[in-house]
């Protein structure tokens, strides 16, 4: 699976857990934008990651998470994350 079509399933797992339509997002992005987010049509910016996830009510990284579970099934998330962690505790 590609970057773009996992993240788009990511976002359409997290936006249905939260229980929000795509015109929930009024205001951050069009129904249209969504629509086109989640039929991977689209790529969204960090900006629009950011202020989507503001609008979910949690962490950007947590969809990113998700997009690379998601593209990465056989991974566990936790393998993911602790990848992530270490690599960041060594840069300088």
């Amino acid at each position: 699976m590609d970057t773009r079509t996992a993240f788009a399933h990511a976002l359409r797992r997290v936006r249905k857990a939260r229980n929000m339509s795509q015109e929930s997002f009024e205001g951050v992005a069009s129904r249209a934008y969504v629509s086109a987010l989640e039929r991977a049509q689209k790529n969204p910016t960090l900006a629009m990651i950011d202020a989507m996830s503001e609008a979910m009510g949690i962490h950007p990284l947590t969809i990113l998470l998700a997009t690379y579970a998601a593209k990465h099934p056989r991974i566990p998330p936790e393998e993911l994350m602790q990848q992530a962690l270490t690599e960041l505790k060594s840069l300088p």
